[in-house]
C-alpha cells in the first residue's frame, strides 16, 4: 500500500545558506506552507559536513554573510577576517534560531526522487524513508560542492586504518599525533588540511597529482575599528559588493599586465599577494583570465614565490603548477601551506608520473609497485560540482524526461536557475549561473529573491506553472559557452569549472563568466519584459490542451 503524500506549497532542499534563506523568504514573507529536507542532523549545509582541520572560507566574513536583514548584520560579530568552519556553522545556527527555521526542516532525511505530475502540476518528493511529499514548487538549495567525486582508484574498503573524507568529516575529534598519515588531493580542501595536519602528524605523506597556484589568504583577527566602520556603512558596502564581478568590493584592478612594465607588474603582484584573499586573482590585472601571455606573468610570479618558501628545490618544482593557467581552477588560499613541506615529517609524492594503483590493507600502492604504509588515509579528492547535487536527486520532469538525460551532454539551463521541461523547479546557484565565481550568500539571495518574485508573479496572473522555453534555454547555453571560450578556462585539463575533473562527465562550462552585475542586469531585463524566455500557464490550460 502506497504511503499517503503530505501536501505543501513548496519543498526546499537543503539547510545551508540557500535553504535557510528560502524558508524565510517563502514561509515568513510569502506565508507559504513549506517543508525543507536535509540529510544532515542540523543546519549548516557545506559547513556542517566540511569539518576537516583548517576548513575556512575564502571570502571575507563581512561579505560572506546574509544581507537580507540589517539587524542580523549589525548584531553578529565575526572574530576573524576569514572565519573557520566552526564559526560559520555557529552563524548559521544563530540564523536558524533567530528566525525559528528549524521547525520547517526534516533533518536526517534525503530526497531520493523528485517527479513532476503534469495533470496536477505538482512535484512529488520521495524520501529515503519512503515518505511522499507533494508541492507546487521545489526550491533546490542542494549546493554546488556537496557531492564528493568518486576517487579514480579502488580498494578503499580494504584499508585497515582510519579513513576520512574532507567533504564528510566526522563530528568527533580526530587525532594525528604519532600516526603515519596519507592525504590524496591538493585542491582547496587538501591544502587547508595539509597545513594543519602537518603540525601534529607523526609523518604526513602528500600524494599530489596536480599542483595548484595557492596564494596567501591574509587572515587576521577582526579589528574593532574596521568592524565598526563597515557596520556603519554596511548598505554601501553591500551595494559595492553586488556591483563587483566576484561579489566583494575590490576596486584596484589594473587594465593589463602586458601594458605594465615588469617593475610595475611586480609592484602590483607583491601588493595583492601581501594583502591576501582573492586580490591577486581578481584585483591585479584585468587580462590575466583572458590572455595567455598576461596569465604567464602572474603564473611565473607565483612559481617564483613558491621557490622562495620551499627549501628543497626538487619539492618546490613539484609544487609549481605548469599544466594550467592561473585562475582556470578556483585559486586556493592558504596559510603556511608551502612551509609545511619544510617540516621533517612531511613528504611530497608525485602521483602524476607514478599514479595510484590501489588502496591496500596497509596503505596506498603506486603503479610501479611502491607501497606507502599509513595509519590514516585522508581523501581530499574533490567534488562532482554544480550538476552532481541535482542529478543525485533523480529528477523526472514533464513527459517522463529525466534530468540526467536532458543533461547527458552537459547542463542545459536558463539563467542557471531553471531547465526546460522541469516546471516550477528553481535551482539556486545552479549550473551556468555566476555561483562559485561570485560571493555565494549574495548569489543565493539574488536567486531566491528571483524565484520568490517569479512565484508571486505567476500566481498574480492566476497561473500556476513557470518554466523556460527550449529556445531561451538553448540561447543561454550558447551564451555561457561563448563567454567561456573568450577566457582561458577551457584550457585547464582538470577543472571542476568545466566539469572535466570527473572522468566521463561532459566538458561544459558550469559557471556564468559574464560577471554578477551583468548577470543581474540580464535577470532584471527578463523580469521587466514579463519574464521573457519563460512559459507561464495554469494546470487547467494544459489539461484543456491535452483533451
Amino acid at each position: 500500500m502506497s504511503p499517503t503524500a503530505e501536501s505543501h506549497d513548496a519543498i526546499i532542499i537543503g539547510a545551508g545558506f540557500a535553504g535557510l534563506y528560502a524558508i524565510h523568504a517563502l514561509r515568513d514573507k510569502e506565508s507559504k506552507n513549506v517543508i525543507a529536507f536535509d540529510a544532515a542532523d542540523d543546519v549548516g549545509g557545506t559547513w556542517y559536513w566540511n569539518r576537516y582541520p583548517g576548513a575556512r572560507v575564502d571570502i571575507e566574513s563581512v561579505h560572506y554573510s546574509y544581507s537580507f536583514d540589517d539587524a542580523l548584520q549589525q548584531e553578529w560579530h565575526w572574530t576573524e577576517r576569514f572565519p573557520a568552519q566552526p564559526e560559520i556553522l555557529r552563524y548559521l545556527e544563530h540564523v536558524a534560531d533567530r528566525f525559528d527555521l528549524r521547525r520547517s526542516i526534516r533533518f536526517g532525511t534525503r530526497i531520493v526522487a523528485l517527479t513532476w505530475d503534469d495533470d496536477s502540476a505538482h512535484w512529488t518528493a520521495t524520501t529515503d524513508t519512503g515518505e511522499l511529499h507533494t508541492a507546487r514548487y521545489v526550491v533546490s538549495g542542494a549546493g554546488t560542492l556537496s557531492v564528493p567525486k568518486e576517487p579514480e582508484f579502488g580498494g578503499i574498503e580494504n584499508f585497515a586504518g582510519e579513513t576520512y573524507a574532507t567533504g564528510n568529516w566526522p563530528q568527533h575529534e580526530v587525532g594525528f599525533e604519532g600516526k603515519r598519515v596519507g592525504i590524496v588531493g591538493v585542491g582547496s580542501s587538501g591544502i587547508q588540511a595539509i597545513s594543519e595536519i602537518a603540525k601534529t602528524a607523526g609523518h604526513l605523506t602528500v600524494l599530489q597529482r596536480t599542483p595548484n597556484y595557492a596564494t596567501p589568504i591574509g587572515n587576521y583577527p577582526t579589528d574593532p575599528a574596521e568592524e565598526a566602520a563597515e557596520k556603519a556603512d554596511y548598505r554601501a558596502l553591500r551595494d559595492a559588493s553586488r556591483n563587483h564581478f566576484l561579489g566583494v568590493p575590490y576596486s584596484e584592478v589594473q587594465p593589463s599586465a602586458l601594458a605594465a612594465t615588469p617593475e610595475e607588474r611586480r609592484e602590483v603582484f607583491d601588493d595583492r599577494w601581501n594583502r591576501g584573499g582573492f586580490r591577486l586573482f581578481i584585483d591585479s590585472f584585468g587580462d590575466i583570465l583572458f590572455d595567455h601571455e598576461a596569465n604567464d606573468t602572474v603564473a611565473q610570479y607565483i612559481r617564483d614565490r613558491i621557490r622562495e618558501r620551499v627549501q628543497d628545490p626538487a619539492t618546490a618544482e613539484l609544487l609549481a603548477p605548469r599544466d594550467h593557467p592561473y585562475g582556470t581552477k578556483r585559486p586556493p588560499l592558504e596559510t603556511d601551506y608551502y612551509e609545511a613541506y619544510n617540516r621533517p615529517n612531511v613528504e611530497l609524492v608525485d602521483v602524476r608520473s607514478n599514479p595510484i594503483d590501489a588502496v591496500t590493507g596497509t596503505g596506498v600502492r603506486l603503479a610501479d609497485g611502491t607501497e606507502h604504509r599509513f595509519d590514516v588515509l585522508v581523501l581530499a579528492t574533490g567534488f562532482d560540482a554544480c550538476t552532481g547535487p541535482l542529478l543525485a536527486m533523480n529528477i523526472t520532469g514533464r513527459n517522463g524526461l529525466r534530468l540526467a538525460d536532458h543533461w547527458a551532454d552537459g547542463p542545459q539551463t536558463y539563467l542557471g536557475l531553471m531547465s526546460a521541461g522541469f516546471p516550477n523547479l528553481f535551482m539556486i546557484t545552479g549550473p551556468q549561473s555566476p555561483s562559485v565565481l561570485y560571493n555565494m550568500p549574495l548569489a543565493i539571495e539574488d536567486h531566491v529573491d528571483f524565484s520568490v518574485e517569479a512565484i508571486r508573479y505567476v500566481e498574480s496572473t492566476g497561473s500556476s506553472v513557470i518554466e523556460p522555453t527550449p529556445d531561451a534555454e538553448r540561447d543561454w547555453v550558447a551564451h555561457t559557452n561563448e563567454l567561456a571560450q573568450a577566457t582561458l578556462l577551457p584550457d585547464s585539463p582538470t577543472s571542476w569549472y568545466m566539469g572535466n575533473n570527473v572522468p566521463g562527465k561532459p566538458k561544459r562550462v558550469l559557471v556564468y563568466l559574464g560577471g554578477a552585475p551583468g548577470y543581474r542586469a540580464r535577470c532584471d531585463e527578463v523580469v521587466a519584459a514579463g519574464y521573457q524566455g519563460f512559459a507561464i500557464s495554469s494546470s487547467s490550460d494544459r489539461a484543456l490542451a491535452q483533451a
